[in-house]
């Protein structure tokens, strides 16, 4: 279990870790699926992707995962195991590219059933308007509705200006990141908006580690585009998410670069889900 408040152990742990991992989204051009284009026009495209699809986000992850994203968020979820535990502080979350309200409210909701934490506060925030009133819109119609612990708020990833430094106890971000124009910058930024002691947890399409599977999965993805042409009459967009998964990095790769921004990260480094179509990071900021 990992214990993220004030005062824990993890927070004692010590490291040298450094790595030359490579910021491949630096220079002026980066990838938007199989494309190259400017790294300034990557913010519009993928912006373009994302209204496109917010109506339809659940269907959406349901035809890219097969329905099984329901079961890796989950996992996400129990692994962080976040929530003030009896006589500490409430925790301050902050769930980003968390538009669509999936993780939010999962982990309010653990924290609640597990620690009877009522008192946390959460932070969403996305790019995309679309995604974020999808997300408001859900809220308005669960049991969070007129919650003021739950803050929506229209931010760049990459920077977060509107978050201040150390003001986070858990940063999360699921299926997003690989959107980002520059990753490690992404990462850079979740050091900085968290406090001491502080937890990153990364929920991303990943490489899969078994030939027969990631043979399926390849031919699987082919007819990606095809579905998304058939239920949301979106070809282009699902071309793209699936072209934004093959260009994420492997995960001994992100691995790495998380550990570039700072973070001290538990071995073995992550947990490879559905043999690695997906995988969970998660580090600490000590």
């Amino acid at each position: 279990m990992l214990k993220m408040l004030s005062g824990s152990p993890l927070r004692s742990l010590n490291t040298a870790y450094s790595t030359n991992v490579e910021d491949k989204s630096t220079s002026s051009t980066t990838h938007f699926g199989s494309k190259t284009v400017l790294a300034s026009e990557k913010e519009k495209l993928v912006g373009q992707v994302f209204s496109s699809v917010a109506s339809k986000y659940d269907i959406m992850n349901d035809v890219m995962s097969m329905g099984v994203h329901r079961l890796w968020k989950d996992e996400f979820i129990r692994r962080l195991d976040a929530g003030a535990r009896p006589g500490s502080r409430p925790l301050d979350f902050i769930d980003v590219a968390g538009g669509s309200g999936d993780i939010a409210f999962g982990l309010l909701d653990h924290a609640k059933a597990k620690f009877n934490d009522t008192k946390s506060t959460m932070t969403v925030v996305d790019i995309n308007p679309d995604m974020l009133r999808e997300g408001e819109k859900r809220c308005s119609e669960n049991h969070y509705k007129n919650d003021p612990r739950i803050q929506f708020l229209v931010q760049n990833g990459e920077v977060l200006d509107k978050i201040e430094d150390n003001s986070k106890d858990v940063y999360t971000v699921s299926f997003g990141i690989r959107n980002f124009t520059n990753i490690q910058a992404g990462l850079n930024t979740a050091y900085r908006v968290l406090r001491p002691g502080g937890v990153i947890g990364v929920l991303e399409f990943s490489k899969v580690d078994n030939v027969i599977v990631d043979t399926f999965y390849q031919n699987w993805s082919k007819f990606l585009p095809i579905f998304g042409q058939a239920i949301a009459n979106d070809y282009d967009s699902y071309q793209y998410l699936v072209e934004s998964i093959q260009r994420f990095p492997k995960q001994e790769e992100f691995k790495g670069m998380i550990q570039k921004a700072g973070f001290y990260v538990p071995e073995p480094g992550y947990q490879n889900l559905t043999f690695g179509i997906a995988a969970i990071h998660i580090g600490i900021k000590l």
